[in-house]
């Protein structure tokens, strides 16, 4: 029986020593599969090239139009970041996203490269001031932080802005939103929403080989050379805007195209055109031209006051009247879709303006009221030319309604405040209403539309109202219907206004107000409005990507802090250690050696 114990347990151990090379020759063989398959995917991975953004929003997976955008850079675009040093949680989250957008950018185009610069780290003050004159002047605004420490608070200055740099181009780029009245958080979320935009149009208007043109049209006592200077330099970087007179010129806005020698082709000279707030009747030839310009596909961002009221005669004899004007573009307006009415809009979320109320010693005393005749408009996100913008102020603003065109597609993009009403022309206006309290009464109901996007084919205002001879005559190339087009109508010109300094005698930013030292969103409006009309790639849809805020719960918070911190570092802990004695039990009873049964002598 001892020989037969003896065979039986060596026949055990040799059977356990050729399992356990059968295990160790099964982890051999996988960790070999699994190698093989990696290499494998890598080998696919360098041929094919994929991404999986597992995001609710998206917001790592780039548009097509920005993937295509980088796809077709030729050399390379350097981002100088300027958003490096000790920051606030908020502001460390913008420079995160920034780079992690920038590294998006780069898997797409491997002419993307960037560096992140701290603009305070120069280690004395005049290096320092120079540098941030340089920034100022090339178009980066600062913003003054507080910032807690132990001691106190202090202040520093940083500036949440990029410099891209193409060839011998250069374009600022701000990554902070300026939003009025906007909580820091959302404001610093907006801003992160709109990275993609904000980047891919700074590399669109460095690499733009051919830029579009874009006509100012002059002739019927439209804003002025010092009225529109800002915007016009402001469009000089994506665009060659010019100013143009129309006086009933055939060639005024189109020319002929001699590729084809068989046929007469005529074809627009310009994208789109801009009609900045005339204050006379249109000719009735200069409107031909312009009908048959939006019928070639042109683009028209219209910026009428249908009714003249003058803040210079108000601030002079503290009244003025309010007027309708005789532009003679009612019908051509009503052709396309919409109607300007003659009133004017009174809202109560209205921008401030000065007034004298009496003197200390011999200088004037000013205080601010709201004007309610100057609209603050608060953009609602409904479209990608309106999402995320600033405030934006109107003056002297009347409504417009949209009237039935076959085809035409319309899109309210402005509104007043709920708080608002209407007064027909002709009214008196008088600063006397600063001086009364509001009926907040009269001030009720839906926000009245103040501008308007029209898209679709058009038909012509002069179908089957012109002679034969001009219809059928091939030079003019005259059509009754045109192609799909789009056009912007704000029912205010003075929203594409700059002020000026007249002591300088320069032109402040558009949207600048000089009273209140506040920056409005009229420059983003306009330059947003002229890039929807001029720009097929789809690049301006980004905007309207939403990133959501997912705030924490600060009151279950501040209630339950010490459940939360236990749960927080006690609960991984004892999840671990639970996990390990679980695995040390099963692999002591997986391998642990059967009790041998005692062998008794033979008797």
């Amino acid at each position: 029986m001892g020989k037969i114990g003896r065979i039986i347990g060596l026949a055990q151990t040799g059977t356990k020593n050729s399992q356990k090379k059968n295990l160790r020759r099964q982890a051999v063989m996988q960790l070999l599969l699994l190698s093989a398959l990696l290499i494998l995917l890598n080998l696919i991975s360098s041929f094919i090239f994929t991404r999986i953004d597992l995001t609710a929003e998206k917001r790592f997976t780039l548009s097509p139009a920005t993937r295509q955008l980088l796809r077709e850079l030729d050399d390379v675009v350097f981002f100088r970041v300027y958003l490096d040093g000790e920051f606030p949680a908020g502001f460390k989250r913008l420079r995160n996203e920034t780079r992690e957008m920038l590294d998006e950018f780069r898997a797409y185009s491997d002419n993307i490269q960037y560096e992140f610069i701290n603009p305070s780290a120069a280690k004395n003050n005049k290096d320092r001031n120079d540098l941030y004159r340089q920034l100022i002047e090339k178009g980066l605004a600062p913003t003054n932080l507080q910032v807690r420490q132990d001691d106190g608070t202090s202040q520093q200055i940083i500036f949440p802005g990029a410099l891209a740099r193409h060839k011998e181009k250069e374009a600022p780029i701000q990554l902070l939103l300026n939003q009025i009245n906007t909580p820091p958080e959302e404001i610093l979320n907006l801003s992160v929403q709109n990275l993609e935009y904000n980047l891919a149009n700074a590399v669109r208007k460095l690499h733009n080989p051919g830029k579009h043109k874009v006509a100012f049209i002059q002739g019927q006592g439209e804003l002025g050379e010092a009225e529109t200077a800002d915007i016009f330099q402001s469009l000089g970087d994506a665009y060659i805007p010019e100013r143009v007179n129309l006086n009933a010129r055939l060639n005024s806005l189109t020319e002929r195209d001699l590729s084809d020698t068989n046929k007469v082709i005529i074809k627009n000279k310009y994208r789109a055109l801009i009609i900045a707030k005339p204050d006379s009747a249109f000719d009735e030839k200069d409107k031909f031209l312009i009908d048959q310009f939006i019928m070639r596909g042109g683009r028209v961002l219209w910026l009428i006051d249908p009714v003249f009221a003058s803040m210079d005669s108000l601030q002079a004899s503290e009244e003025t009247i309010g007027i309708s004007l005789q532009l003679n573009l009612e019908d051509q307006l009503f052709r396309y879709g919409v109607r300007l009415n003659t009133n004017l809009v009174m809202d109560l979320s209205a921008c401030p303006i000065p007034v004298k109320t009496g003197q200390i010693g011999n200088q004037p005393r000013f205080e601010f009221y709201p004007w309610y005749f100057f609209p603050m408009v608060i953009p609602q996100p409904v479209h990608p030319v309106v999402n995320s913008l600033n405030a934006i102020r109107l003056e002297f603003a009347s409504t417009l309604d949209t009237v039935a065109a076959e085809g035409v597609k319309k899109q309210i993009l402005l509104t007043s405040s709920p708080y608002s009403r209407t007064v027909n022309t002709p009214t008196l206006i008088s600063l006397q209403i600063l001086r009364e309290q509001p009926d907040e009464k009269q001030y009720r109901g839906p926000g009245r539309p103040l501008a308007v996007l029209l898209e679709g084919p058009f038909q012509s205002l002069y179908s089957r109202r012109i002679p034969p001879e001009i219809a059928e005559n091939k030079g003019i190339g005259f059509l009754e219907s045109g192609e799909p087009t789009r056009m912007i109508v704000v029912a205010d010109g003075d929203v594409i206004r700059n002020q000026t300094d007249h002591q300088r005698g320069v032109p402040y930013p558009l949207g600048y107000d000089r009273y209140t030292r506040e920056t409005f969103g009229n420059k983003e409006f306009i330059l947003n409005a002229i890039d929807y009309l001029c720009d097929d790639s789809g690049l301006i849809s980004v905007r309207s990507r939403e990133v959501r805020l997912r705030p924490l719960d600060h009151t279950r918070i501040h209630n339950d802090k010490l459940s939360i911190q236990l749960a927080n570092t006690l609960l991984p802990v004892i999840l671990v250690l639970g996990f390990a004695w679980w695995q040390i039990g099963r692999r002591n009873r997986k391998y642990a050696r059967p009790k041998r049964k005692p062998v008794h002598p033979a008797p």
